[in-house]
């Protein structure tokens, strides 16, 4: 009788290294084409002085955990991925790539928005769902690598979604002008603005979200998002391009034709990135009376349940006061309960990857035979 050869655990070393790599050879990528591959709006929040220095942590990382798995001969050829990418980067020029002031391209990619949302939020959330975790799943869990893409296209395109989302919403709040209620929004404190920009937005968003869930053709672009079989602060990222493009726009729109200072809106669209992968994340900690006040992990995770009595809740992504003005706030009341499985009531209806996912709402087809599963 002949024993089976155990399988090998994936090496965090050899994965850390691999993306730490490709993320450093990109970087230097955008110093090499500040114009063709970094967002005009993003450069604005960060310095050069600072994208050297994160790109030396990149590079220096890379070697090391890449080093360390090979040397426990853990995952080597995805640890050589990490190796060989930092040191293309470093045959680049690394962090000494000099470059003339940036100028003005018609359109650009957001590969620098990639490469610094995609670092930083694996370096808060991945360890944060290893020791705080409500479920205990791996970062490399079925279906990181479509989630990995999905954060790629939309961070990459994002010049190009803000320049959909605008042209789909200037005209009509254009159309729609009122002066008198512009003036006395405008004339609160930016925090009061906030605050009732939050709550105007999330209302929108939450209509459309409902709509999404109850009209079958809109219900084919956001089963994609509902598709996530494991919830994790990368599972939000799973969003049809469509759907990006729509609720930006069901988003933008009231706080276009109300006229919110851009102060506001600003701070509305970094409370949308933070929350929008705080509420998917796998954390188990107990908020208590918080939970009823704004959106955590749990409320949404009910949301991502794969229940018939959950399928038409908790569509709110800021505040739980617009699920109770709508009458689809619901939540056990044993707080400690958590959904025991997520995903689309009918697996088969969703294929696996990006590009069949993008492709399945506008094919007549109704199942799959490689489904998310």
């Amino acid at each position: 009788m002949t024993s089976a050869t155990p399988r090998k655990h994936r090496s965090f070393f050899a994965y850390a290294s691999a993306l730490l790599g490709l993320l450093s050879l990109m970087a230097v990528l955008c110093f090499h084409f500040p114009e063709l591959l970094t967002s005009k709006e993003f450069r604005a929040v960060y310095n050069e002085t600072f994208a050297r220095h994160l790109l030396l942590v990149g590079l220096v990382a890379a070697f090391i955990l890449g080093t360390l798995a090979i040397l426990r001969d853990r995952n080597k050829r995805i640890a050589l991925i990490g190796v060989g990418g930092a040191t293309l980067a470093v045959l680049l020029g690394g962090t000494n790539v000099q470059f003339d002031a940036i100028g003005e391209t018609p359109y650009s990619l957001g590969l620098d928005w990639f490469v610094i949302s995609l670092f930083f939020s694996a370096l808060v959330f991945v360890p944060l769902e290893r020791y705080l975790g409500q479920r205990a799943i791996s970062p490399l869990r079925p279906g990181w690598r479509t989630d990995v893409a999905y954060f790629f296209m939309s961070h990459v395109l994002v010049q190009f979604i803000l320049i959909l989302v605008t042209a789909s919403t200037s005209t009509i709040a254009g159309l729609a002008a009122f002066p008198s209620l512009k003036a006395a929004i405008q004339s609160l404190p930016v925090w009061a603005q906030f605050l009732i920009a939050v709550f105007v937005a999330d209302m929108a968003q939450a209509l459309l979200h409902r709509a999404y869930h109850n009209i079958p053709w809109l219900w084919r672009f956001h089963a994609v998002h509902h598709s996530s079989r494991e919830m994790d602060w990368l599972a939000g990222s799973r969003i049809h391009f469509v759907e990006i493009v729509l609720t930006r726009s069901a988003v933008l729109l009231p706080l276009l034709i109300l006229g919110f200072s851009a102060s506001a809106v600003n701070a509305y669209v970094i409370l949308v990135g933070l929350q929008a992968v705080l509420a998917h994340a796998n954390l188990g900690i107990r908020f208590g009376w918080l939970e009823y006040l704004i959106v955590l992990p749990r409320y949404h995770h009910w949301h991502h349940a794969r229940q018939y009595e959950y399928i038409d809740v908790n569509y709110a992504i800021h505040l739980p006061l617009v699920d109770m003005l709508m009458g689809t706030f619901k939540l056990p009341r044993d707080q400690s309960a958590w959904p025991q499985e997520y995903g689309v009531m009918k697996l088969e209806t969703v294929p696996h990857g990006i590009v069949k996912q993008h492709l399945m709402p506008f094919l007549k087809r109704k199942t799959y035979d490689d489904y998310v599963s």
